[in-house]
């Protein structure tokens, strides 16, 4: 039997989806860096989000017994640390102050976090609801 998550475990997972998403686009929109830079950092974003949602899912797929092939397994791992790996080049290498620095990453950490926790909550009320059904 599935337990849904709680309504403040929701708000909070949404909460830091949006924070850090929000945060670390409205911090690139005020950015004074050139416009290459940021579609750069917008784009490592979005490909970060997408990976660790798509890990997120092929793991817990895995551990439910459901089909994920090693290959899809290991892309989803592969691409999620070079997202940060990205992430953490171009920062070290831009002439950004290291409080910015620091923003831009902690944005997005928190970003990625939020993205699993939001899709970890998806999954869990979605099998709640069918274990209720089947009751």
């Amino acid at each position: 039997m599935n337990q849904k998550p709680s309504a403040a475990f929701i708000g909070a997972s949404w909460l830091a989806l949006g924070a850090g998403m929000f945060g670390y686009i409205i911090g690139l929109w005020r950015a004074t860096m050139q416009l290459n830079e940021k579609g750069f950092y917008f784009t490592v974003l979005m490909f970060g989000l997408f990976s660790v949602v798509s890990l997120q899912k092929s793991v817990r797929d895995r551990l439910e017994g459901l089909p994920v092939t090693d290959l899809y397994y290991g892309l989803a791992w592969f691409s999620t640390l070079l997202a940060i790996t990205l992430l953490t080049i171009g920062l070290w290498n831009a002439t950004l102050l290291p409080s910015e620095k620091g923003f831009y990453a902690f944005a997005f950490l928190l970003g990625l976090f939020g993205a699993v926790a939001v899709q970890k909550n998806t999954r869990d009320s979605q099998d709640a609801r069918q274990d209720a059904r089947r009751s």
